[in-house]
């Protein structure tokens, strides 16, 4: 399952160059994933009252081309991996068909006291379309 979330680059995401600063497209894989669990049923806020945190564990992005001012860009989110206590995403931005920035994002479930926990079932189910 391909989430897609549309986000329009702000002024104040600019570098000096006028292009969208390198560290604010991360910004934008992380409104995407958000949004996304949101809209599968499993916003932060829930997780977190159910005892669960998604913490980030490894990040690779490649970037490709850049954006500015205004442009509408697309956010792709897809699950690559579930794992027992983990999850990888694969992300991409793009304008149009133009593929920008690319990523993969690893990210791990603990307990409050940060210890690592099996992803719950329905969570799972969620992310994998089931």
């Amino acid at each position: 399952m391909r989430h897609r979330t549309t986000i329009r680059v702000r002024f104040y995401e600019l570098d000096p160059y006028g292009h969208v600063n390198h560290s604010i497209y991360i910004q934008y894989f992380e409104t995407a994933r958000v949004r996304w669990l949101t809209e599968v049923g499993f916003p932060l806020d829930k997780l977190q009252a159910d005892g669960v945190q998604l913490v980030v564990t490894e990040i690779r992005t490649r970037y490709l081309g850049s954006a500015g001012p205004e442009d509408e860009l697309i956010v792709e989110t897809e699950l690559a991996e579930l794992r027992r206590v983990s999850m990888t995403f694969e992300q991409r931005i793009l304008i149009g068909e133009q593929v920008l920035v690319e990523q993969t994002i690893t990210a791990a479930c603990i307990n409050e006291e940060g210890r690592p926990i099996r992803t719950p079932a329905d969570l799972s189910a969620a992310l994998s379309g089931a």
